[in-house]
């Protein structure tokens, strides 16, 4: 179950940069409770702690010149040939593919990043 990009992933999505605001759907699949490396919040749910990670993600996001364009529980599948696989689904642009990487991979994002990992069962991300 993915929470992170692999490497060949990450090096298409800058292949593909021409500097243009980019779009990030997100469709997060939570844990039931948090799962902390050290045992800690052991009682907070997967979406509370992913939630945590939001909050502070947001402001790293704003900062970059991004914002936040949708976001809601995921509700009823309509159309599909399989059963409903997430819990949310966030929308979120970035100015550049290059301020989405800046931002993925600064210390900031690595300090907040352990709260969506403890929260997270599985995620899909799609740059559109």
């Amino acid at each position: 179950m993915a929470i992170l990009s692999h490497d060949e992933q990450t090096s298409a999505l800058i292949e593909k940069d021409q500097g243009e605001s980019a779009n990030m759907l997100n469709l997060p699949e939570f844990k039931q409770f948090a799962q902390y490396p050290d045992g800690s919040e052991a009682r907070l749910s997967g979406k509370d702690a992913h939630m945590r990670y939001g909050v502070k993600a947001a402001e790293l996001v704003m900062n970059l010149g991004g914002e936040f364009l949708f976001g809601s529980d995921a509700n009823t599948l309509v159309i599909a040939d399989s059963d409903l696989q997430w819990d949310m689904v966030v929308i979120v642009k970035y100015p550049s593919i290059a301020a989405f990487n800046e931002m993925t991979n600064s210390r900031e994002y690595a300090v907040i990043h352990r709260h969506c990992e403890a929260g997270l069962a599985h995620q899909t991300l799609v740059q559109c």
